[in-house]
């Protein structure tokens, strides 16, 4: 098992900037990558950015690219989604997902096993 928690979520103006953590325990050895995801109302829950927690390749959302940098810290099993220039359209609950398959990939949803409760953001303008 692996549990997954999320924090940083809040409300920010557009332009403004968030930082969400996703503190990772249980069976850490057990996943090969870590992924951000959100779901805005009445959407469907879309990537955002992955990391591979070996070797460190990160993956991003084309509307994340530029603006969000995922990133790892090893000996704190925590993954981060720095996110800058936020927009209204960021307004969605994010969640963090861990994989435990080797190969599969990042991006799609259906890799993920493991899901944290999520944490709101709200981006206004």
């Amino acid at each position: 098992q692996v549990q997954l928690v999320e924090s940083g979520g809040g409300s920010v103006q557009a332009g403004g900037s968030l930082r969400l953590s996703c503190a990772v325990s249980g069976r850490t050895f057990s996943s090969y990558a870590m992924g951000w995801f959100r779901q805005a109302p009445g959407k469907e829950r879309e990537f955002v950015a992955g990391i591979r927690w070996s070797g460190g390749s990160t993956f991003y959302a084309d509307s994340a690219k530029g603006r969000f940098t995922i990133s790892r810290d090893n000996a704190k099993n925590t993954v981060y989604l720095q996110m800058n220039s936020l927009k209204p359209e960021d307004t969605a609950v994010y969640y963090c997902a861990a994989d435990i398959v080797p190969s599969r990939k990042v991006p799609d949803v259906r890799s993920y096993e493991y899901w944290g409760q999520g944490t709101q953001v709200t981006v206004s303008s």
